[in-house]
């Protein structure tokens, strides 16, 4: 619950935050998505494409039990009240593509290799079928990509499940496939993530030359995280989804329809 108060402590997390995804729930401030790679007062905004900003009214630091906010409205209004989705990657990444022959553009970032998540940077180069090092010991099974400097940029995001076309988080479109080559692929074909590298194609919203992207990857972990698909049955009583665990947080998309 907000208080309007300034270097506030929010805690109870047991561990430090490297994503911390806030939502105010009683009024209509946008999505509030902050990470450690980008770093603190640094904002995207899940909701929509613009580029991303500052404030220094939002989250302060990460805390080794959660996180500081001050008194912006889409954090700490006087009576409103939020929820916070927090991820922990905490492990320091770094690739040279030339020096490693891992991809071919660099990356850096933190990584959670134990819950199968990476925070990954990397600037643009705007060549078809390039390939960025995610950290991962496994293939990415969700991407969800921003454009850091430009406003209008998508957020293109990667799901296996329909990996011949991509989704964009900031609306309600289907899954789109006629540009999935130039999206996730290289120039001709879509292109799945491998085990080190995922593909990214030309538009200007992934690999915009010289442009700074920001890329969030998962892959399922028994009894932490799972990533598949259901097909609708339009009754009361629907599909079981089966994952294997209870889970606290369930991100839905229909990717056939807007």
């Amino acid at each position: 619950s907000g208080d309007a108060g300034t270097d506030r402590v929010i805690s109870g997390l047991d561990f430090t935050p490297d994503l911390v995804w806030v939502k105010e729930r009683t009024s209509t401030s946008e999505h509030q998505l902050t990470d450690s790679v980008r770093g603190v007062t640094k904002r995207l905004h899940s909701d929509n494409t613009g580029a991303e900003d500052t404030s220094t009214n939002s989250i302060l630091s990460f805390n080794t039990d959660g996180f500081n906010i001050g008194n912006s409205g889409a954090f700490n209004a006087s009576g409103d009240t939020y929820v916070a989705w927090n991820w922990k990657a905490g492990t320091a990444f770094s690739n040279d593509a030339s020096a490693t022959g891992v991809g071919s553009i660099d990356s850096a970032g933190s990584v959670n290799t134990d819950v199968g998540f990476s925070i990954i940077n990397y600037t643009g180069n705007g060549t078809a079928g390039a390939t960025i090092a995610h950290g991962l010991s496994a293939a990415p099974e969700m991407i969800i990509t921003k454009g850091r400097n430009a406003s209008a940029n998508p957020w293109y995001t990667f799901h296996n499940s329909v990996s011949s076309g991509y989704l964009t988080l900031s609306n309600t479109n289907a899954l789109t496939t006629s540009d999935a080559q130039i999206v996730f692929g290289n120039g001709s074909t879509a292109v799945s993530p491998t085990s080190s590298v995922f593909t990214i194609g030309t538009f200007a919203g992934i690999n915009e030359n010289t442009k700074d992207f920001i890329a969030y990857c998962f892959h399922s972990v028994d009894g932490y995280s799972k990533f598949g698909s259901y097909t609708g049955t339009g009754n009361a009583d629907g599909p079981m989804v089966y994952t294997g665990f209870r889970p606290a947080f369930t991100i839905l998309k229909r990717t056939d329809a807007s």
